[in-house]
C-alpha cells in the first residue's frame, strides 16, 4: 500500500436512492479497503431538482452540484461516473461517457432492451474505457462461495436449477403509474427490473443460458396516473384517473445452458415477479447437482444451505453462516452471525470498478455481462410472443462461468 493514496475523481449522474448509495460505497473504500491506496474525491454530481443536487453537496459531500449530467461528463477532475438515472437515461448517458473518455459505473438495465445496451457497449469498447454494472447480488460473500464451490466440483455435475426474484414493490393495485410501468421509458416490465438480475447470477455462478421458453403476464392492467418527476413508485394513489400498464408484471422462463457453461447441459427455471405478496425481496436460488446441492436467499444473504454427498447418517442441507474465507466477508465483519447489508455489497462493487480502472484485476462485471443479460431478456420477451424456444446469442467478453 502507498503512504499517499491515491485520488480518483467521482461524478454522479442523478442523486436519488441509488446515487446516495453509490456515494456511500466510495466514502467506504479507503476504511474498508485500505490496502488498495485509493482514496475517492467527489467532485461533482448532477441531477434535474435543485434540491437533490444541493443535499449531493451539502450532505453527501460532493464539492459542486449541477442541473446539467454533461457538466459531469466534461468536468476535467472526474475519472469514474456514477449512472443511476432512470432506465430510460441510462443509455444516452452511458454512451456520453465512454465518448467523453470516462470510466463509469451504471446501473441496470444499461438499455431498454438488447438493442440499445448493444450501443453502449460498442461505445465503450471504442473509447477502450472500464465500466462496471450494478449487479451487486453475485457480490455476497455466500453467493462468491457457491460459485467456488460449483467450480471445484463439489457439487458434482451440475443437472438442474431454480432461481426465482419475487418482489412486493408494485403489489399494491393502487401503486402509482410511474416511470418503471411505461415501456418507452421502462423498456420491459419485470424482466429487465428484476428478471435481469436473476439472468446475470446465473450466467456467473454456473455460465451461459443458450436458449429459453418464457412466458409473462401484467396483473394490473391499470394504475393510477403520476406526474412525471413527482414522488416515487411506491406511492399509492386513492381514486385517481388510472392510465394503462404497458409491460408485464411476472416473468417465467424455462432455459437450456450453453456447452461451454460450467453448467453445460444443465436445464432449470427462472421466475420474477413485481407484485407478489409475501416475499419482500426474495431473491434465491436452488443449484443441484450429482453430488451435492446448494441454495441461497437474499433475504438471508448471511447464510448457505448446503448439502454434499450422498451416503452416511448426516445426508441433507446443512446451515452454513458466512464468515472470514467467504468472499469479501472479512473486510466487513470479523466473524460469522455478523451480518452484512445490501450497502455492503455495492461497496464490494466499488471496489471491483476502482481496482480495474486503476490497472488491477478486472473481477468486476462490465458493459458486456450487461449485453449478456440483455439478450436473455430479449430472447423472452419473444418466446412470450412467439410461444416458441429461442435461442441467445453468445457474448465475447463477459465474466460468465465457463469451462
Amino acid at each position: 500500500m502507498s503512504n499517499t493514496p491515491r485520488t480518483v475523481g467521482v461524478g454522479l449522474i442523478s442523486v436519488g436512492w441509488m446515487g446516495k448509495v453509490h456515494s456511500r460505497a466510495y466514502q467506504a473504500i479507503p476504511v474498508v479497503y485500505p490496502e488498495l491506496g485509493i482514496k475517492p474525491r467527489l467532485i461533482i454530481a448532477a441531477d434535474t431538482a435543485q434540491d437533490r443536487a444541493d443535499y449531493a453537496v451539502n450532505v453527501l459531500g460532493y464539492e459542486k452540484g449541477t442541473l446539467d449530467y454533461h457538466e459531469v461528463l466534461n468536468h476535467p477532475d472526474v475519472e469514474v461516473v456514477s449512472i443511476c438515472a432512470p432506465n430510460f437515461l441510462h443509455a444516452e448517458i452511458g454512451i456520453a461517457a465512454a465518448k467523453a473518455g470516462k470510466a463509469f459505473w451504471i446501473e441496470k438495465p444499461v438499455g431498454r432492451g438488447a438493442a440499445e445496451t448493444e450501443a453502449v457497449e460498442a461505445a465503450a469498447k471504442e473509447a477502450g474505457v472500464i465500466s462496471t454494472i450494478g449487479f451487486n447480488y453475485r457480490n455476497a460473500p455466500a453467493v462468491e462461495h457457491a460459485k467456488k464451490i460449483i467450480a471445484e466440483g463439489q457439487l458434482g455435475r451440475i443437472t438442474n436449477l431454480r432461481g426465482t426474484f419475487f418482489a412486493d414493490y408494485s403489489s399494491e393495485p393502487n401503486g402509482a403509474l410511474s416511470w418503471r410501468f411505461i415501456r418507452k421509458l421502462a423498456g420491459s416490465g419485470v424482466l429487465g427490473d428484476l428478471m435481469g438480475h436473476l439472468a446475470d447470477l446465473m450466467h456467473y455462478i454456473v455460465g451461459p443460458i443458450s436458449e429459453v421458453s418464457a412466458i409473462t403476464k401484467t396483473v394490473y392492467t391499470e394504475r393510477p396516473i403520476q406526474q412525471m418527476g413527482v414522488g416515487t413508485h411506491f406511492d399509492v394513489i386513492e381514486g385517481g384517473e388510472k392510465g394503462p400498464v404497458e409491460n408485464e408484471d411476472y416473468g417465467g422462463m424455462l432455459v437450456r445452458f450453453a456447452d461451454n457453461a460450467v453448467a453445460a447441459g444443465a436445464v432449470g427455471t427462472l421466475e420474477a415477479s413485481r407484485v407478489s405478496v409475501g416475499p419482500r425481496a426474495s431473491y434465491n436460488f436452488e443449484i443441484y447437482g450429482t453430488e451435492g446441492s446448494i441454495k441461497w436467499d437474499f433475504e438471508r444473504m448471511n447464510e448457505l444451505d448446503i448439502a454434499i454427498g450422498r451416503k452416511g447418517m448426516h445426508l441433507g442441507y446443512q446451515r452454513v453462516m458466512v464468515a472470514p474465507g467467504f468472499g469479501d466477508f472479512a473486510h466487513f465483519q470479523p466473524g460469522a452471525g455478523t451480518g452484512m447489508g445490501y450497502d455492503d455489497l455495492k461497496t464490494i462493487e466499488a471496489r471491483k470498478f476502482l481496482e480495474s480502472y486503476i490497472g488491477g484485476p478486472s473481477l468486476n462485471s462490465n458493459i458486456h455481462d450487461a449485453v449478456a443479460s440483455a439478450r436473455v431478456i430479449s430472447a423472452a420477451e419473444k418466446s412470450a410472443e412467439s410461444k416458441q424456444w429461442v435461442t441467445v446469442e453468445p457474448v465475447a467478453g463477459t465474466t460468465s462461468a465457463k469451462k
